[in-house]
């Protein structure tokens, strides 16, 4: 088991905190390893860190999540700053370059990152990024974000996360049959329909919509240095994250590295959403063993 040291990296506009599992500098043949999520912060990856005591593993809050307290005044969530903390975060560590497992909006940043600073990143293995763009159906995508939005902001957010879930959870493109359908009841999914008022949530308000908006430059991304696998979960087949996978993976012109488990795969039960962790761990020291 390694020991979890926590620091907090002072830059304009945020304290940003990080964990360090390891030694710094890194010791070994292997490069550090950072560990990136968004809106998920650290907490995310505490079944998946302990399999790589090999390596020094980095995580960290994104700005104004978790304990990385905010101070620009803002609440917007995009993958521009969020790719300029990490640079701030590797270049303070004197660690790059890093390889990165990112995961969700995580890989988003971690693909601005690659594009703005390749020579932090060596290899980036970007799990199940949720981009409209890289869609065939991206404006029914938007419709179907839109759709999760308005029930949070009518609702609060049992509301909006079941019609989050089940806009993550369609199978294949978001058709007329999909907004066919009734707005579904919090309580389908275990949730409860209480509203405590605010409209904050950097899941289910606008907050990060830059994120999903984001557009990535297949020239810009193929010409970096950072070898860049795309990964998707065997179990999201034909669910929104798994089409953006795939759709990502299409546009850098290779094909997607599949995974064990769904898009929280590497989670361990303590969220109530488990995936297979281990197994998870296995698959990914494969991949980063091949580059």
């Amino acid at each position: 088991m390694q020991d979890i040291q926590t620091h907090t990296l002072v830059i304009p506009g945020v304290d940003l905190v990080y964990d360090v599992r390891g030694p710094l500098p890194p010791t070994g043949a292997h490069r550090a390893l950072l560990m990136i999520g968004q809106p998920m912060a650290a907490e995310g990856f505490t079944a998946l860190a302990p399999h790589f005591t090999d390596r020094t593993v980095l995580t960290y809050d994104p700005r104004g999540l978790g304990r990385s307290v905010r101070k620009d005044g803002r609440s917007d969530h995009t993958p521009q700053q969020q790719a300029a903390d990490l640079h701030a975060l590797i270049q303070a560590l004197e660690v790059g370059p890093v390889d990165v497992f990112a995961s969700s909006g995580g890989a988003v940043t971690a693909l601005e990152l690659v594009a703005t600073h390749p020579d932090d990143v060596a290899t980036l293995v970007a799990h199940e990024p949720p981009i409209n763009a890289v869609l065939p159906d991206a404006t029914a995508a938007e419709r179907a974000r839109a759709g999760f939005y308005e029930a949070y902001q009518a609702k609060g957010s049992g509301a909006g996360m079941a019609a989050f879930i089940a806009m993550t959870s369609w199978q294949g493109e978001f058709t007329d049959a999909y907004f066919a359908q009734p707005t579904p009841d919090p309580a389908m999914f275990g949730m409860a329909a209480d509203d405590d008022g605010s409209r904050d949530d950097p899941l289910l308000s606008q907050n990060s919509w830059a994120i999903t908006d984001y557009r990535p430059d297949a020239s810009v991304l193929n010409a970096a240095s950072t070898r860049i696998v795309v990964a998707v979960g065997e179990e999201s087949a034909g669910t929104y994250t798994a089409r953006t996978a795939l759709g990502l993976a299409a546009l850098l012109g290779q094909e997607a590295v599949v995974f064990p488990s769904h898009h929280g795969g590497f989670l361990g039960g303590e969220f109530g959403y488990a995936g297979k962790p281990e197994e998870f761990a296995a698959r990914l020291r494969e991949v980063l063993d091949a580059g």
